[in-house]
């Protein structure tokens, strides 16, 4: 192991770096930052000062989806990277316009020359039409689109879950419904203390608890 994960839990582009790195079965030392009291050392590591940030030999890696990829490559058990080009597609829209949407829909006190109404309705859009592409996933098995997008899904839900859970979506909901209650899911989101730079060696994944499939 000399890799080194800054993260945080609640997150959703961590999260989905914690995914790809369960999956890939690669072990790296977690150091969970506070965000309001963010280390030294994770502000040395990255250009950013965003998480996730991984540190490998080769240099830090600063976006979440090459973080995915990157593990990935390592090893792709559940081939998570055999994926057709429509599925960059839907990530794309997915970390562009739906994400734009979904953060002024949830902070809405952010963007005061925003209609939240509105931009509920465009990120619903998104979500009408990833509804239609969904049987039991994405595709025809789990890919890297499935585990890219979920996290975000998940943010905009719980923004009003009664009314997320109201709209005509049932591929939708039951695919996310399905990532909630997963193995995998609870494995990426114990909670760890604060990182300090005198802590001992926090490991993820954990040998004893791998996050499960769930293709």
């Amino acid at each position: 192991m000399t890799c080194t994960l800054y993260s945080f839990r609640r997150c959703p582009y961590a999260m989905r770096a914690r995914l790809a790195l369960a999956a890939a079965q690669q072990q790296v030392e977690l150091r969970e930052v506070v965000l309001r009291d963010k280390p030294a050392a994770f502000l040395q590591a990255s250009d950013s000062a965003t998480v996730p940030c991984l540190v490998t030999p080769e240099g830090a890696i600063d976006e979440s989806l090459d973080i995915m990829v990157w593990a990935l490559r390592q090893n792709d058990p559940e081939r998570w990277l055999d994926m057709p080009q429509a599925g960059w597609d839907w990530i794309n829209r997915a970390d562009g316009p739906f994400k734009q949407a979904l953060d002024r829909t949830k902070y809405a006190s952010r963007y005061p020359e925003e209609d939240s109404a509105e931009q509920r309705e465009l990120a619903a859009e998104f979500l009408a039409q990833l509804n239609d592409q969904i049987e039991d996933w994405i595709f025809a098995e789990a890919t890297l689109a499935d585990y890219a997008i979920l996290p975000f899904v998940r943010q905009f839900a719980f923004i009003d879950k009664p009314w997320f859970d109201s709209q005509p979506w049932p591929a939708l909901q039951a695919w996310l419904q399905r990532f909630l209650i997963s193995p995998r899911f609870a494995a990426i989101m114990h909670k760890y203390p604060q990182w300090h730079a005198s802590d001992a060696p926090t490991i993820f994944p954990d040998a004893e608890g791998p996050a499960q499939p769930t293709r």
